[in-house]
């Protein structure tokens, strides 16, 4: 992992890299469906304004997310990430109804496509944009381990297949076939759709604190009760703020240890865990075997 300033220089490096793209798609792409009218363009210009919106949500996101935890927030601004995440969700659904009401509407009303070849172009330049930022995108992620970053990479893989529909459906209207464009337009609003109840979903078990995956949780115990001296662990608790794993468990010791040495082996439990999950923030609890309910304890 990077140290604290470079990881922070990276997360800013890669969020303002998103809205740069973005922007400059919007533009391009804004150009390109006032020439040719053409409704998978209009998909992908709705595409790139609310990239430019939740790209710009999430620099501003990961801005206060990397403030240092204070008095008030003992816990630091992680959430940020998460609500930013469930604005995105609202503004892509809506935007998903939006171009599929114009879809229906165009097959209803055909008209043909203006100017294919000048948005096929448009197409062809966003692709080679969105796989740059990728490219960038990866190695930030690979540096950092950053969730935001990760979750923006992710909508602009999607974006790929989504700008290689828009570039058949051109391609398909210029050689004599615009009625599929309104369908393309149509199969996109569907996945935007998707997409949004995605991230809603992702982001609302995040707010809600839901646990760690639960083989992350066994092993986190497994590495616990592996430091000697520990007779058994119980109680673990997990939840997600931003890019850091909050963790707290009980440890069951022998109760006739002095609290020195009790406390030394609840930071080597800490530090097991906190070495093979980098993310993890550890606190223990040190419990007196003897008072400990059986049912409870998870033995070595």
């Amino acid at each position: 992992m990077t140290s604290s300033p470079e990881h922070a220089r990276l997360l800013r490096l890669a969020t303002r890299a998103s809205v740069a793209v973005a922007s400059l798609l919007i533009v391009t792409k804004a150009i390109a469906w006032w020439l040719s009218g053409s409704i998978s363009m209009l998909a992908g210009l709705t595409d790139s304004l609310l990239d430019g919106v939740t790209s710009f949500l999430n620099l501003l996101a990961v801005h206060y997310a990397l403030r240092p935890a204070d008095e008030d927030h003992r816990y630091g601004h992680g959430k940020a990430e998460s609500l930013a995440g469930m604005a995105q969700a609202l503004f892509i659904g809506v935007s998903a109804v939006l171009i599929a009401f114009q879809a229906v509407e165009r097959l209803k009303n055909p008209e043909p496509v203006g100017a294919p070849w000048i948005g096929i172009g448009v197409i062809v330049f966003s692709l080679l944009m969105t796989v740059a930022l990728l490219v960038l995108q990866h190695r930030v992620i690979k540096a950092t381990g950053s969730n935001a970053v990760r979750a923006d990479s992710l909508h602009y893989r999607s974006d790929l297949m989504l700008n290689g529909s828009i570039l058949l459906a051109l391609v398909l209207a210029s050689v004599g076939f615009p009625q599929l464009d309104a369908w393309f337009g149509l199969g996109i609003a569907v996945y935007i759709l998707w997409s949004a109840i995605q991230i809603a979903r992702e982001r609302f078990a995040v707010l809600m604190d839901e646990e760690l995956p639960t083989d992350v949780s066994e092993d986190m115990l497994k590495l616990a009760c592996a430091v000697p001296g520990v007779l058994g662990a119980h109680d673990l608790r997990t939840r997600i703020s931003g890019n850091i794993w909050f963790v707290q468990l009980h440890l069951e010791l022998p109760g006739e240890l002095t609290l020195s040495a009790a406390h030394a082996i609840c930071d080597r439990a800490a530090e097991a865990i906190a070495k093979v999950y980098p993310r993890a923030e550890v606190l223990v609890h040190a419990d007196p075997k003897e008072v400990v309910k059986p049912r409870l304890s998870k033995a070595p």
